[in-house]
C-alpha cells in the first residue's frame, strides 16, 4: 500500500467516526426530547388534575368552579394539535380564578385546603420548568439538524423534526406570591 492510500483510508475512517458520533449525538438528543416531553406531559396532567379536583371540591364560588373545571377538562381531553391552546386556556383560567390573594386564602382555610393549595402551587411552578427543559432539548436538536453534514448524510434518519411546546404558562400571581 502506498502512503497516499493509507492517508486516504485514515481520512475516510476519521470522517466515518465523526459522522457516527454525530448520528449518535442526534439520537441521544431525540431520546432526550422524548423524555422531556413525557415529563412535560406529566406536569401538565398533574396541573389539570389538581385544578379539576379543586374546582369540584366546593371551596370555590360556583362561577370560578365552572371556569376552572371546564378549562382543566379541556386541557386533559385536548387532541395533540390543540393541546397548546387548551393548556394556555387553563393558565388563563387559573390566573383569573386566583387573581386575588383572598381567593387563595379561602381555599387554604377550607378543610384540606392547605394541601390542595400547596399541590396546585407546586404544579403551577413545575410546568414552566418542564416546558423550558423540553424546549431547550428541541432547540439543541434543531441546531444540530440544521448542519449541512446532518442533512447531506441524512443522519437524522426518519425522525420527525422536533417541535417546541409553546403555551402561556405564567402562574397566577396570588399563588406564587403566597408561596414565595
Amino acid at each position: 500500500m502506498t502512503p497516499t492510500l493509507i492517508w486516504i483510508l485514515v481520512a475516510l475512517v476519521a470522517i466515518g467516526l465523526y459522522l457516527s458520533w454525530t448520528a449518535g449525538r442526534l439520537d441521544r438528543l431525540h431520546a432526550r426530547i422524548d423524555a422531556t416531553r413525557a415529563g412535560l406531559d406529566a406536569q401538565l396532567l398533574r396541573r389539570a388534575s389538581v385544578a379539576q379536583e379543586l374546582a369540584t371540591s366546593g371551596v370555590l364560588d360556583p362561577a370560578a368552579s365552572i371556569v376552572l373545571y371546564e378549562a382543566a377538562h379541556a386541557a386533559r381531553q385536548a387532541e395533540e394539535e390543540h393541546r397548546e391552546v387548551a393548556e394556555s386556556d387553563l393558565s388563563q383560567a387559573l390566573r383569573a380564578v386566583f387573581a386575588e390573594p383572598a381567593q387563595v386564602e379561602a381555599v387554604r382555610e377550607a378543610p384540606g385546603g392547605e394541601a390542595a393549595a400547596h399541590e396546585l402551587t407546586e404544579a403551577v411552578r413545575r410546568v414552566p420548568m418542564a416546558r423550558r427543559f423540553h424546549n431547550d432539548a428541541v432547540g439543541a436538536a434543531r441546531r444540530l439538524r440544521q448542519h449541512r453534514k446532518v442533512r447531506w448524510f441524512r443522519l437524522a434518519g426518519h425522525a420527525p423534526f422536533p417541535m417546541a411546546f409553546e403555551m402561556d404558562d405564567e402562574p397566577p400571581g396570588a399563588l406564587v406570591d403566597r408561596a414565595a
